[in-house]
């Protein structure tokens, strides 16, 4: 029987490597801009496939953390996604370049869920908090892909070359790592949708994402070729890296902050960051005064959404896995509506004018948290901050 600190790091690897993969594919937007010579408006089409795949994807992968033990959609979904990548490193036109992208966030939709559904019945095993973690390894994955990348765009080395060996290395490591992981955790009840009136519960920390999920996937997306086109850097991947490396920072730190300020008071801090450091990289356009920005606004989305799941483990309604899957839901809308648009409104005015809804949906998780916790109450508000204590 596998210790719970030997299901800890197989777990841990998993969310690092994730971020690694991801990371990877995402710096190296810019090159794959330039490849198939696309405008912001053809690249922000390309984009919306994820979306559109990942928002299909979330029944299936609701279906099978409540069908199966979290270990077998969790490996199967990051085997196949890492395979993905091989996928995108050989596209040659926009339409293998679409096919490529669908299979890779459909695959990652179904890891996603998997992988934080077990996390939040393995932090219920600890005595102290962890979620926040792992979600700081994904970020640090993150942050070591995406150095990756630039020291290999440094060196000239070829996208195909580089996203070949990160999808080989990675399907090596989810065949050692697989055994290690959490065994029988599959929910007994809770399982089932129930068709009826929205739970205020669900929709509140649904709207937490949306908006989190419009500020991190569009800087996922952008922050390179914000950077690249008008901040006239020739190393564009400097505004990405330190975007993650504050989102990291600040996901391994997120859980002593809130059990300083407390969650209310987190939700605020986090909004003020995103909005003061995309208001100075857009008024100040330049080297440093960017790479600032980018850190706060990196400091401020990591929180949100580590501690979104970490109450969606107190549903009354609804077991852990449908509950993240439901309020992933918003998630991928406003990964959906989010690269898009900024494409969009860079296509139709200045990618520095696009950035401005950052901005707005940064500043919008003060109200919608707000009515949240006035929703749950003195007691119950207390109980959910606590998140896995609670439960």
């Amino acid at each position: 029987m596998q210790s719970i600190h030997t299901q800890r790091v197989a777990l841990s690897a998993f969310f690092f490597l994730s971020g690694f993969n991801f990371s990877s594919w995402a710096s190296r937007i810019p090159t794959i801009k330039t490849a198939l010579d696309l405008n912001e408006a053809q690249l922000g089409s390309i984009l919306l496939t994820m979306p559109v795949s990942s928002l299909i994807g979330l029944p299936l992968s609701g279906w099978l953390v409540s069908r199966f033990e979290t270990r077998i959609p969790l490996s199967v979904g990051f085997l196949v996604n890492s395979i993905c990548l091989s996928f995108i490193a050989l596209a040659q036109t926009p339409a293998t370049l679409v096919m490529a992208l669908f299979l890779f966030s459909l695959s990652m939709r179904i890891f996603n869920i998997s992988v934080n559904t077990q996390a939040i019945t393995l932090q219920k095993q600890f005595d102290k908090k962890i979620n926040g973690s792992f979600h700081g390894l994904w970020s640090t994955g993150g942050i070591v892909g995406v150095g990756f990348t630039t020291l290999l765009v440094s060196m000239g080395v070829p996208m195909t070359t580089h996203l070949l060996l990160v999808s080989g290395m990675s399907v090596l490591a989810t065949v050692f790592a697989f055994g290690h992981l959490l065994r029988n955790d599959r929910s007994a009840t809770g399982n089932k949708l129930a068709f009826k009136k929205p739970d205020p519960f669900i929709l509140y920390l649904g709207l937490l994402v949306f908006f989190a999920a419009v500020c991190e996937g569009g800087m996922f997306d952008w922050s390179g070729i914000y950077f690249q086109q008008v901040v006239r850097e020739e190393v564009f991947t400097a505004g990405y890296l330190v975007f993650m490396t504050f989102m990291a920072l600040s996901r391994f730190i997120s859980d002593q902050i809130i059990d300083k300020i407390g969650m209310q008071a987190t939700f605020l801090l986090s909004a003020l960051l995103i909005f003061s450091g995309i208001s100075l990289a857009i008024l100040f356009p330049t080297f440093w005064p960017a790479m600032v920005g980018f850190s706060l606004v990196g400091f401020g989305t990591a929180s949100v959404i580590p501690m979104v799941y970490t109450l969606a483990g107190s549903s009354k309604t609804y077991s852990p896995g449908i509950a993240i899957s439901l309020i992933a839901t918003f998630g991928i809308v406003g990964m959906l509506i989010g690269p898009p648009m900024i494409g969009y409104l860079a296509h139709a005015f200045s990618l520095k004018v696009s950035f401005i809804a950052f901005a707005v949906a940064g500043i919008m998780l003060i109200p919608i948290s707000r009515l949240f916790f006035r929703m749950e109450g003195p007691t119950e508000g207390t109980l959910a901050m606590q998140g896995e204590k609670a439960a």
